[in-house]
């Protein structure tokens, strides 16, 4: 780990000035990622800004949705009396996605920011890497492949995202609010993250100085009936093979009114796919319908050598999803 500058700023404004002033910054809340990353060698920053003291550890509900501050703790979110009664996917999400004492520290802003787990990116001894190193090639193509993309990937990086708040997030029709230099933006968490294509070092929408304020959770999906499933190699901590959450809407007559499904772990961001959730409306919720939308969620799947197995996996586990979630009481 090289040296690096520190700050401490105590509101929004001045963190954002110091990145603008400071090249080669990086924002710190709980360093659960960061830090990692530091110690590894493939984060290098000049400057760390301290955010930890901003301003922004509120939960708030408002106008019908819920407001969740950058800086709260993972834990106090899945714990929230209303994330639990209103959007239960989420805190089944968090929950499922790390140990008790990363939950401690981790922050919703880090968590959305977290960069992938890929043991080649993670390991600088591989020269190998278009995330680390534009222009270098990706080293998991022709490699070890068993965690990697099935969908959204490019020949440049197969990476997937490694989160699960983020795919509950997207399944609940969140939004990321955004601050910098030109005042405060909102994105849908689905159009925050990008895909790989020829550029897999830009992983997301911000832009440069600016920083996570908050998550937004809609009045839309409150109170809905949603599942969250993850399947891993083994029930402690560890991350995803596949994961999927499912929020269903069902109306009078036991019919499908809306669906939201998102998938985890085989795509380089939470993947989302509209045909899938529009073949679900008006339909009764079972295995036949779901095992239909289950077939486009992975519509133009392409497996590495070691990584076939994920798109049946994935098939089973929107199948699982929606059963799940269709089965839950109102």
């Amino acid at each position: 780990m090289r040296n690096f500058g520190y700050s401490r700023p105590l509101d929004v404004a001045e963190a954002i000035g110091i990145e603008q002033r400071q090249a080669d910054t990086k924002y710190l809340g709980g360093g659960t990622n960061l830090v990692d990353l530091m110690k590894m060698g493939v984060e290098r920053p000049s400057h760390l800004v301290d955010i930890t003291r901003l301003p922004l550890t509120q939960i708030e509900e408002r106008n019908g949705g819920v407001s969740i501050g950058a800086l709260v703790r993972n834990s106090e979110v899945a714990a929230h009396p209303a994330i639990r009664q209103r959007y239960p996917v989420l805190s089944q999400a968090i929950l499922a996605g790390a140990s008790a004492q990363i939950r401690n520290m981790a922050t919703t802003g880090g968590n959305l920011l977290q960069r992938t787990r890929c043991c080649y990116f993670y390991d600088p001894t591989y020269a190998e890497c278009n995330k680390r190193t534009p222009g270098s090639g990706c080293a998991a193509i022709q490699g070890y492949s068993r965690m990697h993309a099935i969908l959204g990937a490019s020949d440049q990086c197969i990476a997937t995202y490694p989160g699960d708040m983020a795919v509950a997030l997207t399944a609940l029709d969140a939004s990321v609010v955004l601050r910098g230099p030109q005042g405060d933006r909102s994105l849908p968490i689905e159009h925050f993250y990008r895909l790989p294509g020829d550029a897999p070092h830009l992983e997301n929408e911000l832009k440069p100085g600016e920083l996570i304020i908050a998550v937004e959770l809609p009045a839309a999906t409150a109170k809905l009936r949603s599942s969250y499933l993850k399947i891993r190699d083994r029930r402690s901590y560890a991350f995803a093979l596949v994961s999927a959450a499912a929020v269903l809407d069902i109306g009078p007559g036991n019919r499908i009114r809306t669906a939201r499904i998102a998938l985890g772990s085989v795509a380089p961001k939470p993947w989302r796919v509209k045909d899938a959730e529009s073949t679900l409306h008006g339909q009764f919720p079972n295995e036949q319908t779901f095992r239909r939308a289950a077939q486009l969620m992975v519509r133009g799947a392409r497996a590495q050598r070691n990584n076939a197995f994920k798109i049946e996996l994935a098939r089973r586990a929107t199948v699982r999803a929606l059963t799940a979630a269709a089965n839950q009481p109102v």
